[in-house]
């Protein structure tokens, strides 16, 4: 099954969709065959970086390699969040397992400006997924993320969409953003019986609280 993604352009500070590129995201099992609050605030953006921030939108993060993600509500706690590159035919590299999340390293790390992208399996090899209960997220609960530089943003879901992988609105999910967004990214719907997998993506929509 497959969903289409973005490379976003490597900058100092943010990373934007301008100048992307089209490439193919596969997850596999269940795709074809992924508690606890914040207990540190945010780092302050000072100098040159509030003034960005002031013109472009709310506070962000500067960035930092996500480490450990918890959406409460569902009860997923995922540590070592795996780095997913892309492998050379352009696909997205995908999660080695059914409990392991990875963050898509083209995107933004959470809490930069723009949307950070994580995913990971509905199910694999029979068993539950990382984000099997995904679709369950409703807007307002939160999603924390521990990252390598000790900060511990809060994230709050607003909206939760399904889309057919054949109509996925790339821009709608994958464009740029004024403040610090997450995308969590998984497969859902109807299983395709002819083609092996699901026929839809399941994608949370959350912003930065705090």
């Amino acid at each position: 099954m497959r969903l289409s993604s973005h490379r976003y352009p490597r900058r100092p500070a943010f990373r934007g969709l301008a100048g992307v590129v089209a490439v193919v995201l596969a997850l596999l099992t269940g795709c074809t065959g992924v508690e606890g609050t914040a207990t540190t605030a945010p780092i302050a953006l000072s100098g040159d970086q509030a003034a960005v921030a002031q013109q472009r939108g709310p506070a962000v993060l500067t960035e930092s390699r996500p480490q450990r993600l918890r959406i409460p509500e569902i009860g997923v706690d995922a540590a070592g969040l795996l780095d997913l590159g892309l492998k050379p035919d352009g696909s997205m590299e995908v999660p080695p397992d059914g409990s392991t999340v990875g963050w898509y390293t083209e995107s933004p790390t959470p809490g930069e400006r723009g949307p950070a992208v994580l995913a990971a399996h509905v199910d694999w090899a029979g068993e539950e997924g990382a984000f099997y209960d995904l679709h369950e997220l409703a807007p307002g609960d939160e999603v924390i993320v521990d990252r390598a530089d000790g900060t511990v943003p809060l994230f709050r879901v607003y909206r939760v969409e399904q889309y057919r992988k054949d109509r996925f609105p790339s821009e709608k999910v994958y464009g740029d953003v004024p403040g610090a967004e997450l995308r969590l990214i998984t497969c859902g719907g109807e299983v395709d019986t002819e083609q092996g997998g699901y026929r839809d993506n399941i994608v949370v929509y959350a912003r930065m609280d705090s």
